[in-house]
């Protein structure tokens, strides 16, 4: 039991060691920057028609800003359930100010964590517009979206993960 527990700790021993020579070799070239919402959204591999939409809107650039951000993130998934061809309608040039509208539906502005969510009944959006928050029967939704991840950080916001598109009026 001795060797198994030396072993162990030989292992973790290696490799906090190679987390510290990790970080100090970022320190070396470049600091370690953590990722803004944008990047964060776009490794997370599965908000690919989110990352066309703010690509078309020209939004990527603000939101790559210090903001503070929170945005209801909706999947690819959460895309395709919406009427046949809505997404490419939307992405056309001569439709960009109701795509602006309905992505910035999705942001609010300032660092909104769950724990705070769940405390509130509406949000102001970034385009001007609420959006209604029922956090009751142990579990949160955003108009009529559900929240299946929360709390996702990122240097200029938080990120929370919806399954439904939300539309403004």
């Amino acid at each position: 039991m001795t060797t198994s527990i030396s072993k162990r700790t030989g292992v973790l021993a290696v490799a906090c060691l190679g987390f510290i020579a990790a970080v100090a070799n970022a320190g070396h070239h470049g600091a370690y920057k953590a990722k803004d919402v944008v990047d964060t959204a776009v490794a997370a591999g599965q908000f690919n028609t989110l990352a066309a939409a703010l690509e078309a809107a020209d939004l990527v650039g603000t939101l790559k800003g210090d903001g503070p951000f929170t945005v209801f993130a909706p999947t690819d998934a959460a895309f395709a359930k919406l009427p046949e061809g809505t997404v490419a309608e939307l992405l056309k040039p001569e439709n960009r100010d109701r795509l602006v509208a309905v992505l910035t539906y999705h942001v609010v502005a300032g660092k909104v964590y769950a724990a705070d969510v769940v405390k509130l009944q509406a949000a102001t959006t970034v385009n001007g517009s609420d959006v209604s928050i029922d956090a009751s029967g142990g579990s949160v939704r955003i108009n009529d979206a559900n929240v299946v991840k929360t709390d996702i950080s990122a240097s200029n916001g938080v990120i929370h993960v919806i399954d439904t598109v939300i539309l403004p009026n």
